[in-house]
C-alpha cells in the first residue's frame, strides 16, 4: 500500500510538472505591430495613398467642373426657355450622379487592392511566426495586439525574433495634425 501511495505521488509530481513545462511553452507578439513594420506593408500604403491621392484629384477635377457648369447654368437661367432650363438641370443631375459613382468605384477599388495585396503580406508573417514558434519549440503563440483578448502576455515576446526575419522597420510615430498639412 505504502509503495502505490508513493507510485502515485510520484506520478501526480510527473504530471504537474509537465503542465508547467508546457506553460512555459506559449509565446506572444503584437502581430498588427509586426503586419505595420514589415516593408512590404510601407509599399503597399505608399501604393494607397498614391492611388487614393489620383482617385482624389481626379474626382475634385470633375466637382470643379461641376460647379463652375452649376453656375453658369444659374446665371443664365432667367434668360432660356424652360425645356433649356429643365434640360440643364437634367444634366447637373446626371454630372452629379456620374461624381458619386466614380467615389463609390474609387473606394471599391481601392479596397479591393488593399485586400488583394494585403494576403501574401500575411500569410508571409503567418509562415514566419510558425517557422520561429517552431524553432523555439512554443506550443502556442498568443497575438497580444490591443483588443485580441490576451491581458496577460508573460511568455516568450517573438516580436525581435520576427523583425529579424522578416526586415521589420521601426515602429512609425502617429501623425499628428500639423504634420498632414
Amino acid at each position: 500500500m505504502r509503495k502505490l501511495k508513493s507510485l502515485l505521488l510520484v506520478a501526480f509530481l510527473a504530471l504537474g510538472m509537465t503542465g508547467v513545462a508546457n506553460a512555459q511553452k506559449v509565446g506572444h507578439v503584437n502581430l498588427e505591430r509586426v503586419i505595420a513594420n514589415m516593408p512590404e506593408t510601407r509599399t503597399l500604403q505608399a501604393e494607397i495613398e498614391k492611388i487614393s491621392k489620383t482617385y482624389s484629384d481626379d474626382i475634385a477635377g470633375m466637382e470643379k467642373k461641376l460647379e463652375a457648369k452649376y453656375k453658369k447654368y444659374s446665371a443664365e437661367q432667367g434668360s432660356q426657355t424652360q425645356e433649356v432650363n429643365a434640360q440643364r438641370a437634367k444634366e447637373v443631375q446626371d454630372e452629379n450622379a456620374r461624381i458619386n459613382q466614380a467615389k463609390q468605384t474609387a473606394v471599391q477599388d481601392i479596397q479591393q487592392k488593399q485586400q488583394t495585396k494585403l494576403i501574401p503580406i500575411l500569410e508571409k508573417a503567418d509562415k514566419a511566426i510558425k517557422e520561429i514558434a517552431k524553432s523555439k519549440g512554443l506550443l502556442y503563440v498568443l497575438d497580444s495586439s490591443i483588443g485580441k483578448g490576451v491581458l496577460v502576455a508573460d511568455g516568450v515576446n517573438i516580436y525581435n525574433d520576427l523583425k529579424a526575419k522578416l526586415g521589420l522597420l521601426p515602429d512609425q510615430k502617429p501623425k499628428s495634425a500639423t504634420t498632414q498639412k
